[in-house]
């Protein structure tokens, strides 16, 4: 996948830089973000991003286990710790807050923190359901000129990777779409919280909103109905009402199908299953979009035609700061007319990968790029991309009714909705 030349050397550059950036002078008037949990994910999806945004400074955590919070602070150099949540927001010094609670949880804190008047990065998915997604993406501490800005952080959408996927597609005309993800078996525990119903767990919570997101972005629209939808759960002796893998198929309002197939804890599909159907399975998340034929205006006999029909593939699209490839192919057929018999026909290939953007260097993480947004949204700058909150109420109505097509139940609300 990579050459040695080029490829290979700005490969190992780019991705140290991603992870280890050298941290900018701040600005006096700088943002300061208060994590709500001393999550696995903040370090990469805030910590780092920080760094290099002379306008961000993370200031404090705070988790329920106050030793766990101290320990959190002290290994990434955050100043101030809180014994618990509720402490955070009613300090006035903090500007915004970073939530990356489990998924039950965040309606009730994402509530607390607009009340607290913070600014609010909530992870994906920003709620246990649809009903939950109306009330806080509607919520009248929204409504006013000066109120908070709520982002759901769908980071994979602002890296200039998705936006260069996104140009090479004509949503009017795809007819078919389908995402796929893996999360390699041993990665993530069967106890976890995304294996916990009471904590709105699930496969399609979890690794499936990217994939659901996805399509929704290719169609430009909501789809019409969930044709089909599927799971396999968890073995014996675990959350009987969680997804482990999750396959799902729409019909969009064009005519055209999208579907998915994602799956927590990912084993087999390789050569020789009965040596390998149980080892960890490795691939990169997937998303291929085929198109609608389209006439060629070709010098040809008026007896025939020449088509093309386009179909674009982008690799990686959770994580394309680290590595991607789109693909572009188009297949050329000359045929009969009337026959539809097929006089020649050829494919054409090309290979595009978009790392670096109008804004920032390559390094930068989509991360890196969803904080920049939000931190325009807060200053009231313009955006270049944002997720707005009926994207995100549409996001999980999705969502409920794959589960519900599927026989499972939609995810519980822990607090009155």
């Amino acid at each position: 996948m990579f050459s040695l030349d080029n490829g290979l050397a700005s490969f190992l550059w780019r991705n140290y830089q991603a992870f280890f950036p050298t941290e900018v002078p701040k600005q006096s008037d700088a943002i300061r973000i208060g994590l709500l949990g001393a999550s696995k994910i903040a370090p990469i999806a805030v910590i780092s991003a920080a760094k290099t945004h002379p306008e961000v400074i993370v200031a404090a955590v705070a988790a329920r286990d106050e030793k766990r919070a101290t320990a959190y602070g002290k290994k990434y150099s955050i100043p101030i710790v809180f014994a618990n949540y509720q402490a955070l927001l009613d300090d006035t010094a903090i500007d915004a807050v970073y939530i990356a609670l489990p998924a039950g949880l965040h309606y009730e804190w994402a509530i607390k923190a607009l009340k607290a008047g913070k600014h609010v990065l909530l992870e994906k998915p920003s709620v246990s359901n649809a009903k939950e997604a109306a009330k806080l993406f509607r919520s009248p501490l929204l409504s006013g000129p000066d109120s908070p800005v709520l982002l759901e952080a769908f980071h994979y959408r602002f890296h200039p990777a998705w936006e260069k996927f996104i140009s090479l597609i004509d949503p009017p005309n795809v007819v078919e779409a389908h995402s796929v993800q893996y999360c390699p078996k041993g990665i993530i525990p069967m106890y976890d919280m995304r294996c916990q119903f009471k904590l709105s767990g699930g496969c399609l919570m979890d690794f499936g909103t990217y994939n659901v997101s996805t399509l929704r972005q290719v169609f430009g629209t909501e789809p019409e109905e969930c044709l089909e939808a599927s799971f396999k759960g968890l073995p014996p002796g675990y959350d009987k009402e969680i997804d482990q893998a999750f396959t799902a198929k729409w019909k969009f309002p064009n005519g055209g199908i999208g579907s998915m197939h994602v799956d927590l804890i990912a084993e087999g599909g390789y050569a020789m299953p009965s040596l390998t159907s149980e080892l960890p399975r490795f691939e990169l998340p997937k998303l291929e979009v085929k198109h609608r034929e389209g006439i060629v205006e070709s010098d040809l006999p008026v007896d025939q035609e020449h088509v093309v029909q386009k179909t674009v593939i982008m690799y990686n699209f959770t994580g394309p700061f680290l590595y991607h490839r789109i693909d572009i192919q188009e297949k050329h057929t000359v045929r009969v007319k009337s026959t539809g018999e097929i006089v020649k026909s050829w494919v054409e290939t090309s290979y595009v990968k978009q790392y670096a953007g109008t804004v920032g260097p390559d390094s930068w993480t989509s991360y890196r790029h969803g904080l920049e947004q939000f931190v325009n949204k807060v200053r009231k700058r313009p955006t270049r991309t944002f997720v707005s909150g009926e994207d995100s109420i549409k996001q999980m109505e999705m969502i409920d009714g794959a589960y519900e097509k599927a026989g499972l139940p939609i995810r519980p609300s822990l607090t009155n909705v």
